[in-house]
């Protein structure tokens, strides 16, 4: 199964790092998954206006073009404002609603603040019911104080976490395999 590690922002860093400890502790528990990482700050982004794809650049298409071959997925955001990037937001708006169907997904995030976390259930759960995903009920908040000066996780329990997200997510993986995966229709 090819597994999208997304990047959802297009600044900082502890994103990033939570992300490769992620694809770590999942290639720990299975070698049987293909893991890609794309940070959105490696894409030259375009708003959706409602055009036909076609019309938007390489980047945006190739964008969507991973989301749709991808089998599962791991989002992990900043909490920006009370909210999630915009970048990320936009990225959503790019995918036709049956791209993530029945596909699992695991959602880590971080911000400056412990009370952050509930962004994860009052705005991005909701984007990802909307696209029938199998949402992993385990997902990993963090904020600065599971850092050190080097952005590097330092917080044992950040670390246990993150094992047992990987598990689950690799157990609902190995689920949806058996479930319909309805083809996409783009006209």
């Amino acid at each position: 199964m090819k597994i999208l590690l997304v990047d959802g922002t297009i600044i900082g860093t502890k994103t990033s790092v939570i992300l490769e400890k992620v694809k770590d502790y999942i290639e720990e528990i299975s070698t049987e998954h293909t893991l890609e990482i794309i940070r959105f700050a490696n894409y030259e982004h375009q708003f959706v206006d409602g055009r036909p794809m076609d019309q938007y650049n390489d980047d945006m298409q190739l964008l969507v073009s991973k989301f749709e071959q991808a089998d599962g997925y791991i989002i992990a955001t900043p909490i920006f404002q009370g909210s999630i990037p915009g970048v990320l937001k936009n990225a959503f708006d790019f995918l036709h609603p049956k791209t993530m169907r029945y596909k699992p997904v695991s959602i880590v995030a971080n911000g400056g603040t412990y009370q952050h976390h509930l962004v994860i259930e009052n705005q991005l759960k909701p984007i990802l019911d909307y696209f029938r995903c199998l949402v992993t009920p385990n997902y990993v908040y963090t904020q600065t104080s599971h850092f050190d000066e080097n952005n590097i996780i330092v917080d044992e329990d950040v670390h246990n976490r993150l094992r047992e997200l990987a598990r689950v997510f690799v157990q609902y993986a190995e689920m949806s395999k058996g479930l319909c995966k309805e083809p996409i229709d783009t006209h």
